[in-house]
C-alpha cells in the first residue's frame, strides 16, 4: 500500500490527462455503470461537516472512497477548507492498493469536472475568464479552464480584495502568458468575460448582474442547500443547465433548490448530465449566443477515478 502526498500528485499530474479521464467516468455515470450513493453528511463543531462518498464502477473497474471534512472558518487559522483523504481498493481482491491526500485531489478533481463542462459547453473562441473566489478550489478550476481554451485574460474578484490580490499573483507566476486583473466589484469582474468561475462558500448570490448570451458559467461553491452563488434568474433563462448528477444536484445544492421553492425552474428543466453530453447523447452548446451553466456538486466516482490516475502513473514512473 501507497501513500500519495499532495507534492507527488502535483508532480504527476498533467490537468489534460485529468479532464480526459474525468470526462470518461462521467460519461459511465451517466451510462448507469457506476454505483455512486449520495453522499453522506455529517454535522459537527456547528459549521463544520464530515462527507463519506463510496463509489464503484464494474465498467471501469474501479473501487475505493472518498473521506472529507468540511471547515469553513479553516482559513482563519492558516488551515486549508477541506481535509480528507481517497482509499483505492484492487477491483479483484479488494486490498488496499493507495491512500492519497484529499485536499489536492479534491482540488484537481473539481477543476478537471468544470474543465469537461468547458469543453463541451463553453464558445471555442472563448478567450478570458472571471473567476468569483479565490480560495484553494480556485486554482484547479483555472488550471483546467486553461487546459480546454485559449484563455488570454483573467479577471479576479473576491469579497477580500487583498486576497484576490495575493492569489492573482500566483497565477500570473505561474502563466505570465495570460494577462491578469483584480477588480474590487463584481460586475466590473464580469465584464467582457466569456467563462464565468464561481467557487465561493456563499449563501446568497455573489452577483446579481445579467449574464450576457454566449456566457458559459461553471458553479463549484454551493454544495448544501443553504447555500447559494447564482441568482435564481440565471438558472431560469439560462438556455442549458447542466449538472453531473441530476439526483444529487436537485437535493443537494441551493443553487438549484431556491429556483425550484421560488416557482421560477422545475426539475424538468434541467438540461441533463454531463455525462450524456459527453457520449453524444445530448448536444453541447448548439450557438455561440447561448447561456449555458455547470451546476457541480461533486461525484465521488470521479475522485476515485482521479485518484487511480495518480495512482497509475505513479506506478508507471517508477
Amino acid at each position: 500500500m501507497q501513500f500519495i502526498s499532495a507534492d507527488e500528485q502535483a508532480k504527476l499530474l498533467d490537468m489534460k490527462e485529468v479532464v480526459d479521464a474525468v470526462a470518461e467516468a462521467l460519461q459511465a455515470y451517466s451510462a448507469g455503470q457506476t454505483e455512486t450513493p449520495i453522499r453522506y453528511s455529517l454535522p459537527f463543531n456547528q459549521d463544520n461537516r464530515y462527507l463519506v462518498m463510496p463509489a464503484l464502477s464494474d465498467a471501469l473497474k474501479l473501487v475505493g472512497l472518498k473521506n472529507v471534512t468540511f471547515a469553513p472558518h479553516n482559513p482563519d487559522k492558516g488551515k486549508s477548507t477541506i481535509v480528507g483523504s481517497v482509499v483505492l481498493s484492487d477491483y479483484d481482491t479488494g486490498e488496499t492498493l493507495a491512500i492519497l491526500e484529499g485536499s489536492y485531489l479534491t482540488k484537481i478533481r473539481t477543476g478537471a469536472i468544470s474543465g469537461v463542462a468547458t469543453q463541451y459547453l463553453a464558445k471555442e473562441d472563448a478567450q478570458t475568464l472571471c473567476v468569483i473566489g479565490t480560495g484553494e478550489q480556485a486554482e484547479g478550476l483555472i488550471e483546467a479552464v486553461l487546459a480546454v481554451r485559449d484563455i488570454q485574460r483573467i479577471q479576479f474578484y473576491n469579497r477580500t480584495y487583498a486576497k484576490a490580490v495575493d492569489f492573482a499573483q500566483g497565477v500570473a507566476d505561474r502563466h505570465p502568458q495570460v494577462a491578469i486583473a483584480v477588480y474590487d466589484d463584481v460586475d466590473a469582474a464580469m465584464d467582457d468575460a466569456e467563462v464565468i468561475v464561481t467557487a465561493t462558500n456563499a449563501s446568497a448570490p455573489v452577483f446579481e448582474k445579467q449574464v450576457e448570451p454566449g456566457v458559459h458559467v461553471n458553479a463549484v461553491g454551493s454544495f448544501k442547500p443553504d447555500m447559494q452563488e447564482l441568482p435564481s434568474q440565471l438558472i431560469a433563462n439560462a438556455d442549458k443547465v447542466v449538472v453531473e448528477a441530476a439526483e444529487a444536484a436537485l437535493k443537494e445544492t441551493g443553487d438549484l433548490i431556491n429556483p425550484v421553492n421560488e416557482g421560477v425552474f422545475n426539475d424538468t428543466d434541467l438540461y441533463g448530465e454531463l455525462g450524456n453530453i459527453v457520449a453524444g447523447k445530448l448536444t453541447g452548446r448548439d450557438s455561440a449566443e447561448e447561456i449555458t451553466v455547470f451546476k457541480s456538486v461533486g461525484l465521488a466516482i470521479v475522485d476515485i477515478v482521479v485518484a487511480n490516475y495518480f495512482y497509475q502513473k505513479l506506478r508507471a514512473s517508477k
